[in-house]
């Protein structure tokens, strides 16, 4: 693995664990200063409206100015936002830590996958440095909440606020074994620069539509098997187990993607994923077991944890290389602005017609994917004719 990726890695883990201990210390605090429910879910939505509002700027700063200063802007975002925390543990203080550290990790981000697609020399590498990076939230996402738990029951919130405050400068640390790259020029990034433009590109409009259709899906799984175990009266920790199974079984074909990326083609895996998907979300209602549901998490766990490595390999294949950041920062700006506004679809539909319902619903979202995915084989055989000297010629 290059030095540069390696640092970008590292500096990915390092932001993304502060922003995933706040969004778990925070709410904490808050439910132990008395706060309703309504307040506590107010609080965890500002974790994704800084990445909706802010993801767009990112990719354009990002391809005019390169990995650091974006990096910079979300070090600082994140690192205001946790030190806040510390120093005034009012609500409001805490809904405005949760967009900083939210909003700065999503900043930075867009640059992180931006400068990690450049160090692919073809097609076969992008599969596999994205592969690696997919492990990265996997792992924070463990570490900063696990971290920030600890803290807190030993040494109090203003603690596990300020180690997580630290968490952004090593990011910053490693920043500096990131090589700069020369600005690019302003004049045609604004020529070039409207997102209209960008969604002129019918295969990058194909591509978004299948990775937000199989992201849905992800999050109905997320939302609906809680509901379901609770009307099989299983217990919570077998529920939690069911769950577990699908993030084991997502990292685990993660890190057997970087074995295989020379047989796999991207439109192959999406396809496969969006078909795997479809056949779990027919039969999932009808699982009554605690093994068969966990048999049904682990196969669309693998099935989705392929979709991100995939995505952001053939998006860096059919889009222009002047313009990753930018497409990059669309991608995030959909996902997150989805991720905030299904949960309250979800809830209404699951209360209409039942939760169960939601799968099958989300398995006719699949087969919309299905028909887009069809032509990105094409697309990416037109990508590589088109720059036949790798994804970044």
């Amino acid at each position: 693995m290059p030095v540069t990726l390696r640092a970008v890695i590292a500096g990915q883990v390092c932001l993304h664990a502060c922003m995933a201990g706040t969004r778990l210390a925070a709410p904490l605090l808050a439910l132990e200063q008395g706060r309703s429910a309504w307040a506590v879910g107010v609080l965890l939505a500002l974790f994704a409206v800084g990445p909706a509002l802010l993801s767009l700027q990112a990719g354009r700063m990002a391809d005019r100015h390169g990995y650091h200063r974006p990096v910079a802007i979300g070090v600082a975002m994140s690192l205001a936002g946790a030190v806040l925390a510390v120093a005034l543990q009012h609500y409001a203080a805490l809904c405005i830590a949760a967009l900083c550290t939210g909003g700065g990790t999503s900043f930075a981000l867009v640059a992180i996958q931006r400068t990690a697609g450049r160090t692919a020399r073809d097609e076969t590498e992008l599969k596999r440095v994205f592969s690696w990076l997919a492990l990265g939230p996997a792992l924070s996402n463990f570490a900063g909440p696990f971290t920030a738990g600890l803290l807190i029951d030993r040494w109090g919130f203003r603690a596990a606020f300020a180690v997580l405050a630290l968490l952004p400068l090593v990011t910053l640390a490693f920043s500096r074994r990131v090589p700069r790259e020369a600005p690019a020029a302003a004049p045609a990034a604004r020529v070039r620069g409207s997102t209209r433009a960008l969604l002129r590109l019918a295969p990058l409009r194909r591509l978004l539509w299948v990775n937000w259709s199989l992201s849905t899906c992800w999050d109905v799984h997320t939302f609906v098997l809680p509901v379901l175990g609770h009307q099989r009266e299983l217990a919570a920790s077998v529920i939690g187990s069911i769950l577990g199974a699908f993030s084991i079984a997502a990292v685990v074909v993660r890190l057997l993607i970087p074995l295989y990326a020379h047989r796999l083609k991207e439109w192959q895996v999406l396809y496969g994923a969006l078909t795997l998907t479809g056949l779990v979300f027919a039969v999932y209602p009808f699982m009554r077991q605690p093994w068969s549901m966990g048999l049904c998490s682990v196969l669309l766990g693998a099935a989705l944890g392929t979709v991100q490595p995939m995505v952001m390999s053939a998006l860096h294949q059919v889009t222009p290389a002047s313009r990753h950041g930018q497409a990059l920062g669309l991608r995030m700006t959909a996902l997150n602005v989805s991720s905030s506004a299904m949960p309250l679809l979800f809830g209404a539909i699951g209360a209409t017609v039942g939760a169960g319902i939601l799968f099958w619903a989300a398995g006719l979202l699949v087969a919309t994917g299905g028909w887009q995915a069809r032509h990105i084989r094409q697309d990416l055989s037109d990508a590589r004719v088109t720059r036949p000297d790798g994804p970044h010629g």
